[in-house]
């Protein structure tokens, strides 16, 4: 959440930032925050969280009441406590835009800042932009999936707390949903909002007739009706009695679509657009949800279902089949000099590096190159300064991230767009970035 607690981080970091003001570490270091492979099952992922991230980075604050509770731990001496409620974070942050497909390696986040600062940072932002870009990436492919239908986010009930479910949403509407049923997000975010009834409304009247009317009536605009309590064939019937009734009693609600949450889908989407059309209901939409991820909204859309919107919940709040990513947060250099982890599967590139896309004549992507800073390759660098000395640089709304992310999207390979199997995209290490790893292995 923006003005997130201080104290909201690992330990570690706070003791290593006791260890670096004794010892007068004060040079500068620049980290940088990447995924060190994908999942299995995604063949992109897309970047999301900046905006909280760099809000976190310019309000970090320790108050009297963070010094007070750290020094009872017994951990801390005070003097480094003192200089704790003065720490402000004075560096700059280089980052890939919102919405930007991203690939294993490629630093998403670069924050160069005296290294207390920006180690402060690590536990925040690997929370913040590991969390939104894997819903986003998620969010993505259900986008793929739809071809251009609606698609409106369930997962709140089912997401891991509140934070968890505003910013699902966020993500999700970053990636191409268009609406969401968290009215807190709406409020926030600025997010079109969708909703309609649960099936203990339909139950708590006596007859499905009457609820349908009763909540029909209570409504200012037109609302949709969810037909499968009982029997989506019956429900769909009595739905279509309503619209006659109110639309012969010309009043300004109506129904706008009929959904169905549950059964087998595609046979009673089919059945309910055949009875709708041979009753004149051509305006009445359809809309699906119930347990629906990105592989059971293509089976639909490709055979034919009509479907013109889903209700996406569980699999979406989650990330059901991929719901961590291997994204860290390395030290590349300190006081000027590369530095580089060697652990056995879990090697770094060292140095400040930046990415360049190389794009074919439509713009399609055609492979990216990781190289030093300094460094020039084919296509257009990715990294882009957003803060310097503590202070952002201008910003995206929500709204210019969501059309970058879906013309970004729209760039993807054919073979990254598809759901089945992963494939794999070129990304190239630079000859330079390679021979700096293996000056450093030769160091004892």
């Amino acid at each position: 959440m923006n003005g997130a607690p201080a104290l909201l981080t690992d330990l570690y970091q706070l003791t290593m930032a006791q260890a670096y003001f004794e010892l007068g570490m004060q040079e500068r270091a620049v980290f940088e925050l990447f995924v060190r492979r994908l999942p299995e099952s995604r063949s992109f992922l897309l970047a999301a969280g900046l905006e909280q991230a760099l809000e976190y980075a310019a309000s970090l604050r320790f108050s009297a009441e963070d010094a007070a509770f750290l020094a009872q731990t017994g951990l801390f001496h005070p003097d480094f406590l003192d200089h704790l409620r003065s720490v402000r974070f004075s560096g700059s942050v280089h980052a890939l835009l919102e919405g930007t497909p991203f690939f294993a390696s490629e630093p998403i986040v670069r924050v160069t800042a005296p290294i207390l600062e920006a180690q402060l940072l690590e536990s925040r932002l690997l929370n913040i932009v590991h969390f939104q870009s894997t819903i986003a990436s998620k969010a993505a492919r259900c986008v793929i999936a739809a071809q251009g239908r609606r698609l409106s986010d369930f997962g709140m009930r089912r997401a891991h707390e509140a934070d968890a479910a505003l910013f699902a949403a966020r993500a999700a509407y970053l990636a191409g949903f268009d609406a969401t049923a968290t009215v807190e997000a709406g409020r926030r975010f600025g997010i079109p909002l969708s909703g309609t009834l649960a099936h203990s409304f339909i139950e708590a009247h006596d007859t499905e007739q009457q609820a349908f009317r009763d909540f029909a009536l209570s409504s200012p605009q037109p609302t949709t009706l969810l037909i499968d309590t009982y029997d989506s064939a019956r429900g769909l019937e009595r739905a279509m009695a309503l619209a006659r009734e109110l639309k012969m009693r010309g009043a300004a609600h109506g129904i706008r679509a009929v959904r169905i949450d549950s059964g087998e889908l595609a046979g009673q989407a089919r059945a309910a657009r055949a009875t709708l059309d041979a009753n004149g209901c051509h305006d009445i939409r359809i809309v699906l949800s119930g347990n629906l991820d990105e592989h059971v909204i293509d089976g639909l859309v490709r055979s034919g279902v009509p479907v013109d919107a889903f209700g996406v919940g569980t699999a979406l709040g989650v990330s059901a089949d991929a719901p961590s990513l291997d994204m860290v947060y390395k030290l590349q250099q300190y006081a000027g000099k590369p530095r580089r982890k060697r652990s056995a599967g879990k090697a770094t590139w060292p140095g400040i590096k930046q990415v360049f896309r190389e794009r074919g004549a439509a713009g399609e992507y055609r492979g990216d190159h990781i190289v030093l800073e300094d460094e020039r390759a084919a296509g257009e660098p990715l990294l882009i300064e957003v803060m310097r000395s503590g202070r952002r640089l201008g910003g995206a709304s929500l709204a210019a991230s969501r059309e970058h992310a879906r013309a970004e999207m729209q760039s993807l390979p054919a073979q990254l767009r598809e759901l089945g199997r992963a494939a794999a995209y070129p990304v190239e290490i630079s000859v330079a970035l390679r021979g700096l790893a293996r000056d450093l292995d030769a160091i004892d």
